[in-house]
């Protein structure tokens, strides 16, 4: 694994990693890791000087970067993130049309290398983090519509990562941990 942190790293908020208990899984929906990398530095919020970010993110090759220590409250969902650590997997999702109603298919398969680095890390932050129990998909957490980009009177799901070509039971049945409960 790499550790490439963030610029911005040392001013995301600490905590004690007992308190996390749960994986976001998302994909990138770009198309490379180099322009993840472009938009992880971006600072969105000018009163910390942070962005958003995944804490790691898996290539296509199955090549791990850590941007993010555990320690720190990375910006990768709303509403979870003191919880949770976040996984990117690199994969166009929906780019570069992400909210147009004709663009929501997300078609690009997870292959076999990014899928077992994912297991692999995982089972490691099931063995290192004392709490963690729970992993989701960024969609099962950020059921948001919004307006559609080409059209305002359709409505479009805001997050649709992982999406429907990830392969949730080969991903359960290779890691100890549990698919969160829908609320």
């Amino acid at each position: 694994m790499r550790i490439d942190p963030l610029p911005y790293e040392r001013l995301l908020d600490p905590r004690p990693l007992s308190t996390v208990d749960l994986v976001v899984v998302h994909c990138t929906e770009l198309p490379d890791l180099a322009t993840a990398r472009d938009y992880g530095e971006r600072v969105l919020y000018p009163a910390s000087g942070t962005g958003n970010s995944g804490h790691w993110y898996i290539d296509r090759d199955g090549s791990v970067e850590q941007w993010v220590e555990p320690a720190r409250i990375a910006h990768h969902v709303r509403g979870h993130n003191a919880r949770s650590v976040g996984i990117e997997l690199v994969n166009r999702g929906r780019w570069p049309h992400w909210l147009d109603s004709r663009h929501q298919a997300m078609e690009e398969p997870y292959p076999d290398a990014q899928l077992a680095a994912l297991a692999g890390l995982l089972r490691t932050l099931a063995g290192s983090l004392p709490g963690l129990r729970w992993i989701a998909g960024h969609e099962d957490l950020d059921t948001e519509q919004v307006p559609a980009s080409d059209d305002a009177s359709l409505r479009v799901r805001r997050k649709r990562d992982p999406g429907p070509m990830f392969p949730w039971r080969r991903v359960l049945d290779a890691v100890p941990l549990q698919r969160l409960p829908r609320d």
